[in-house]
């Protein structure tokens, strides 16, 4: 039978790993291994994917994938037995340079004056949601945002080592393993082979330490110096589990340091540790994880005589190539295509390879990429019979477990998901972010009265006095005053990522999102949109497929930034009353949804025909929201948002001042018509005349909106002479909400496009995303026109 086939909390062991190419080497490298024991946990609401116990952890596939793996016959587990009172005895732990000193000490000695001013580079790596990012933070001092979700991380980040200006870390990206399945494992295996830092900083979660050392394994082949910071064993203790660390230290030949990021604790111990063995060099101890035999039927002894006969082989075309010699055998066997191309081997050499592969195959009884990946886990499950306490079930699991039966249960999680949600936009447009940015518009108000006060009791020039306060104060100002609904907004966003109910949201939508063309993890990036298009846009990183990645770039700007908060609010403020802005605000929201999804569509019978990437990933345990983190995220967000008002909307105001100010001659007009500004805005207005609002001050402040979507609230204030209140002269209800429809979905600002650039890799395609959004905006409001038109509403 196959693995989809069990019933919830049914156990089969893997009898067969079927399927091809990539997804099928990421099923291996996550532990889906021959004789693993598998159990089922639970279903998604909508009856895929489900969630998988192997290893001590939790993986969630689609039932298409696990279709493709060939089980036993199941049966019903016997619970674990508890960890008992089998405890480790404190023993001490190996200081720098003990577990592998030099035999000539005198020369280890002598090397300590030159290796202290060289210059070192880490790199940080780990697998996905392992706290990566926590420890960059405690390792630099720096504020990088920490979430409960994997694939936080999707770029690269450097900073330095607090007390050793010499030193520079790189927080890499979270992976899996060194194959090349996603954007992200390339990026940090590029970035260790082709940067070859001094050392590596091999953070592992304790808690699931048999799957992380899977990565630990193929980093020691790089023959780079590495540490390895065995993280949350504040928690392993906490529940009655430990790692013998002095013996793990032994096995792996590297040094083990246990830390708790979150806590601050062991972090001193492991900055000296990696300080050491990057300045002496020292590099794994033993990377021969496969032990030889006489037994031809041992599958591990076939592949270690595999290897090593690879590795004889290949080692003149390694050394050409740059390659460690280890690492590109094993990857060699295990069908990676960048190193095939990187080794460039003679058609003899092929063929006696092959020859080589074929024997091992036949000897161990598994393919080549199976027979490695068992090779590993064999080692592995060893070694933590021997080094690792069990813990029992944690407490954080146990409630995890219990909450997901109410938050993604069959009947309930669809409602929760619209409940949570639902509550988040009245609380940021009702409620709490209403209620502050009343306040906030009332101080603003004060500020520019009183400057203006202050203006004219000095009896400033009255060109200057116009240029502070109607241009720079009132555009200025009229942003600020929604400050408090984006961070309303982004503080409810930041407490959905910490407590790790994000990546529940991708395992309840990825059925819905299928039939779409995409993946559930999709809907994370897309959810983020709502935030911010540009960390949103970022975030696709985390997609393996090129496919999905760029289909989800397309559709992020449907999800309404919080830059279009102000002008929402303007407008619903202007034309709606209290009682009904938060139903009209989430209808907006609601109705961008829906323009994705008739996007979606037409992109998959189109440009983006073929299957969605495979739903692959863990759900993190929920965790109690860090307030350090949802404050620095906060701040980040309005410190952003302050920024841009005072350069780019602080510049934009200035000039809008100036052209409303000067007509062609640089005299000061009488009336706005004859300006500058109305010149140009004319040449635009007849786009806009089918929409209903073909006037020159609403056009302009559309066009500035390209730069900054605040932009477009700041123009008009300034183009009503700071008196918002009569943007009923250039609306009416109905042209209002056609107004707003445009606003939706025109292309978003200047930094998002350039993100898309970025992450597509083509000018072409950011013009088009801008131009075919415009495009989007314009024939959807104009369709909104035609239907008010038809039922008398204009």
């Amino acid at each position: 039978m196959t693995l989809d086939k069990l019933k919830p909390h049914e156990s089969a062991k893997i009898t067969a790993v079927g399927g091809s190419g990539a997804l099928r080497h990421h099923l291996l490298d996550m532990g889906l291994t021959p004789q693993t024991e598998v159990t089922l946990q639970k279903v998604a609401p909508m009856g895929d994917p489900v969630q998988f116990e192997l290893r001590g952890y939790e993986l969630t596939l689609r039932l298409d994938e696990a279709r493709k793996i060939e089980v036993g016959t199941p049966y019903q587990r016997t619970k674990k037995p508890s960890a008992g009172q089998v405890r480790h005895r404190p023993a001490a732990h190996p200081g720098m340079g003990e577990l592998r000193k030099s035999k000539d000490y005198h020369i280890y000695e002598h090397a300590k004056a030159a290796a202290a001013d060289k210059k070192l580079t880490f790199a940080l790596a780990g697998n996905q949601n392992c706290g990566k990012t926590t420890l960059f933070n405690q390792l630099t001092g720096a504020n990088q945002h920490v979430g409960n979700f994997p694939g936080v991380t999707v770029d690269r980040k450097d900073g330095t080592i607090r007390s050793h200006p010499e030193a520079t870390v790189t927080d890499l990206p979270g992976i899996y393993s060194l194959s090349p399945y996603s954007s992200e494992e390339i990026v940090t295996r590029s970035f260790l082979l082709d940067n070859k830092p001094d050392g590596i900083i091999n953070i592992v979660d304790a808690t699931n330490i048999e799957r992380n050392l899977y990565l630990t394994m193929q980093m020691m082949e790089l023959g780079i110096p590495m540490v390895l910071a065995l993280n949350m064993m504040d928690e392993v203790r906490a529940n009655g589990g430990t790692v013998h660390v002095n013996e793990l230290e032994q096995a792996l030949g590297i040094p083990v340091v246990p830390i708790s990021a979150a806590k601050n604790e062991g972090i001193d111990e492991l900055i000296d540790h990696a300080i050491h063995i990057a300045r002496y060099q020292e590099t794994p101890g033993g990377i021969d994880f496969c032990q030889d035999s006489s037994d031809k039927n041992d599958p591990v002894a076939a592949v270690h005589r595999c290897i090593h006969a690879t590795a004889l082989m290949i080692e003149p075309n390694a050394k050409r190539a740059g390659l460690p010699v280890r690492f590109a055998a094993t990857k060699l066997i295990e069908k990676d295509p960048l190193i095939e191309k990187a080794l460039a081997l003679s058609d003899d050499n092929r063929s006696a390879f092959d020859q080589i592969v074929s024997v091992m195959e036949k000897d161990s009884g598994l393919d080549r990429e199976a027979a490695l990946a068992n090779m590993r886990f064999s080692f592995l499950e060893n070694l933590c019979s021997t080094t690792v306490v069990r813990p029992h079930e944690s407490k954080e699991h146990k409630r995890s477990m219990a909450i997901d039966r109410f938050l993604t249960g069959k009947y309930t999680a669809i409602p929760c998901f619209a409940g949570i949600m639902g509550l988040i936009f009245i609380m940021t447009f009702s409620w709490i972010g209403a209620w502050l940015s009343d306040g906030m518009t009332v101080l603003v108000d004060a500020c520019i009265s009183w400057l203006d006060a202050g203006l004219s009791a000095l009896q400033i020039n009255p060109v200057v006095h116009s240029l502070v306060v109607d241009g720079i104060a009132n555009g200025v100002g009229s942003v600020l005053s929604f400050l408090p609904t984006i961070v309303t907004l982004f503080f409810f966003l930041s407490i959905l990522e910490d407590t790790g109910y994000m990546a529940r949201v991708a395992f309840i939508m990825d059925r819905p999102l299928r039939k779409l063309g995409l993946s559930g993890r999709s809907f994370v990036p897309m959810l983020v949109g709502f935030g911010c298009s540009v960390p949103a846009i970022m975030a696709t990183r985390t997609l393996s497929s090129e496919r999905d990645r760029r289909m989800t770039i397309l559709l992020t700007p449907f999800m309404s930034c919080s830059a279009k908060l102000p002008i929402y609010t303007m407008m619903i403020s202007a034309f709606f009353p209290r009682r009904y802005r938060a139903l009209v605000m989430i209808g907006l929201y609601l109705f961008g949804i829906l323009c994705g999804i008739l996007y979606a569509v037409i992109l998959k019978v189109s440009r983006f025909k073929g299957e969605p990437v495979p739903f692959v990933m863990e759900l993190p345990n929920y965790r109690l929201p860090s307030a350090k983190s949802v404050v620095h995220l906060i701040w980040e967000k309005a410190k952003g948002f302050i920024q841009k008002a005072f350069t780019i909307i602080f510049a934009a105001s200035i000039v809008i001042w100036f052209l409303q100010t000067f007509d062609a001659r640089f005299n000061v007009v009488s009336m706005p018509e004859s300006s500058l500004l109305a010149a140009l805005g004319s040449i635009f207005a007849p786009l806009f005349a089918p929409l209903g609002f073909a006037d020159w001050r609403v056009s302009t402040a559309l066009i500035t909106g390209f730069t900054a979507k605040e932009s477009v609230v700041s123009t008009l204030t300034l183009l009503l002479g700071g008196e918002v209140s009569s943007i009923g002269t250039l609306f009416t209800p109905f042209t209002a909400v056609v107004f707003l429809v445009f606003v939706l979905l025109y292309t978003p600002c200047v930094a998002a496009i350039a993100t898309v650039k970025r992450e597509m890799g083509s000018t072409r395609a950011a013009i088009t995303t801008a131009l075919t959004q415009c495009v989007i905006a314009w024939l959807i409001a104009f369709a909104v026109r035609c239907v008010g038109l038809a039922f008398g509403l204009a």
